[in-house]
């Protein structure tokens, strides 16, 4: 039969019927084609076939179509490529694996920028603005001239600035407390090693495994040796990964396979390996100050359209209904509670930042229209949104205290040495921080026994009475009652006298020991316990003068024979 035609294949990709002479070649151009458009971030794959799929084979649309396949495969070949379970492939900086994504991605999927002056927020309404991503997302600076705060690191003339503007990325580890601007920093690193060819992925420590750490290394292996390309890789919350973990980076970030920079909120000095520590620079980043909350809230009330109503202008104190839509409004806000806002946030931005969506979400929910005196002549109605709203969402100060983290450490010490100074309004106010972020009352009243003893000692012996018997009244009834029992002990130890004497005393026993070469003196004989008759007979006890059966002071030794006349209450030299 051979005059019958040949029975057309469908492409598996496209869906599109070819002869099946035609079939493999038009299917490697559909799988480039997959590949190039999962670069690009578009959409899948079938779908920029069936454009075409009315083409006839050998026709100039076909050619066409072939042109377009060609300009969007990949420019990697396709050994780098992993399957959909693997990792990233080094040049699709859209595509994502189980863990990591390359910060081409970084960008809104608007395709708008996410910088402070506002642009991907113009031309919507309000309440759209606000849908999606959270506003402290949206409004993520993309450069170090609209990056806010932490001018002690970042300002004019430093170092790490001037590393950044000539793209030299040394290995980092940003230490900060929450939202003051460590993910926002590796964002604009990214911006930037984008624009001077560099490629960055991003890991979170909360989901990635050492696998996935593995994958990402050997794409940077052979971007390096092939490309020449450098890899910078940021890991989130790097303090998640246990030691065996951070090791895998060692020999990697040694030898320049990859730059690391790592985001953490608890202290490196105790959550990261030294070896690694010591590869990296340390960058220590504040909470941001008042002044920088401000400027961050007024920059994202101006992306929004908000205004600012300032103190002078008045408002009426009644809020009405409104059957229209609340969009049809302007929405103001006061000044007075952005400056509460500023200060409530405790200089984390995404507090502030969200805190402030979500009293504007709730007034244009509500949908209440205020009238406004700020026309002349006249009054206008508006959204208005005061210092309550933003007390209201936020519904108290955001008190930093981390009972297994670097602020624990930080607040016992300063109410130790507030104590120690005879500070008591000082005492009381670390005790109340403590308290009030959720310390375990339980564990004040053992810090409040030792220091009973090392620092009042002596001086009023009461004291330890005192400490041991705030413990006890904790561990009876507990939080809140005991509150004011500890607040008692605090204030008592801080006007209470003090001497380090037996503390210092017992210190200097303590070097001696260790400072002794050779082996321990041994116990004088007649200091030693004698029970049985072969000990007496060997000396023990022997010599020794019970001193209550004597009416005067006894001469004797107690002290070995290479300590005698050793005094350890005295100052030792060192």
């Amino acid at each position: 039969m051979a005059g019958t035609e040949e029975p057309p294949v469908q492409c598996p990709v496209c869906q599109q019927e070819l002869p099946g002479a035609h079939i493999n070649a038009h299917l490697d151009l559909c799988l480039q084609a997959g590949e190039g458009e999962a670069q690009l971030g578009s959409s899948p794959p079938c779908k920029r076939p069936c454009l075409a799929a009315a083409a006839a084979p050998g026709s100039q649309a076909e050619g066409e179509l072939k042109e377009a396949h060609l300009a969007a495969a990949p420019p990697v070949s396709s050994f780098f490529y992993k399957g959909l379970g693997g990792g990233q492939s080094p040049g699709a900086p859209g595509r994502r694996s189980g863990t990591g994504r390359e910060e081409a991605a970084v960008r809104p999927a608007d395709g708008g920028s996410v910088a402070g002056s506002g642009a991907a927020l113009r031309g919507t309404s309000l309440g759209q603005k606000l849908e999606g991503k959270p506003l402290a997302e949206r409004l993520r600076p993309d450069t170090l001239g609209e990056y806010v705060g932490q001018e002690r690191v970042l300002g004019a003339q430093t170092l790490l600035r001037s590393l950044l503007e000539s793209h030299e990325i040394p290995s980092l580890i940003l230490w900060g407390p929450p939202g003051c601007g460590k993910t926002t920093l590796a964002h604009i690193i990214a911006n930037s090693s984008k624009k001077n060819g560099t490629r960055f992925v991003t890991l979170s420590a909360t989901s990635a495994k050492t696998n996935d750490v593995r994958d990402v290394i050997s794409q940077a292996q052979n971007e390096k040796r092939l490309f020449k390309r450098k890899t910078i890789l940021f890991i989130d919350e790097i303090h998640r990964f246990n030691k065996s973990q951070q090791d895998t980076f060692l020999p990697h970030v040694e030898c320049g396979t990859v730059t690391l920079v790592g985001a953490t909120t608890e202290n490196p000095s105790f959550q990261v390996n030294a070896a690694l520590l010591s590869r990296c620079r340390v960058i220590v980043l504040e909470k941001l100050s008042v002044e920088a909350m401000e400027a961050i809230l007024m920059r994202a009330v101006r992306s929004l359209g908000v205004q600012v109503l300032v103190q002078g202008d008045q408002h009426s104190s009644s809020a009405t209904g409104s059957s229209s839509e609340s969009s049809e409004f302007p929405v103001y806000i006061e000044e007075k509670a952005l400056n509460t806002l500023a200060y409530l946030c405790d200089g984390d931005a995404r507090t502030g930042l969200n805190g402030l969506q979500l009293a504007i979400q709730a007034r244009l929910a509500a949908g209440k229209t205020t009238p406004l005196n700020i026309t002349k002549g006249g009054s206008a109605d508006g959204i208005l949104i005061t210092e309550e709203h933003v007390k209201e969402g936020l519904q108290r100060s955001h008190i930093l205290y981390d009972r297994a983290g670097e602020e624990h450490y930080n607040c016992i010490s300063a109410l130790h040495k507030s104590m120690r100074g005879s500070d008591e309004n000082a005492s009381l106010y670390w005790l109340a921080r403590m308290l009030e972020g959720g310390e375990d009352p339980l564990y004040v009243a053992r810090r409040l026994v030792r220091f009973a003893s090392e620092d009042i000692g002596l001086a009023d012996p009461l004291a330890l009475t005192q400490a041991v018997a705030a413990y006890q009244g904790c561990h009876f009834i507990g939080m809140p009652e005991c509150e004011v029992i500890l607040a008692q002990c605090v204030v008592y130890f801080a006007r209470a006298p003090k001497s380090i004497e037996v503390y210092r005393a017992y210190s200097n026993v303590k070097e001696c020991l260790r400072m002794h070469t050779g082996p321990l003196p041994p116990v004088p004989l007649h200091l030693r316990n004698a029970p049985t008759r072969l000990m007496k007979n060997l000396g023990y006890g022997k010599g020794y003068k019970y001193n209550p059966m004597y009416k005067e002071p006894v001469e004797q030794d107690y002290l070995p024979e290479e300590l005698k006349g050793t005094d350890f209450f005295k100052e030792q030299k060192t």
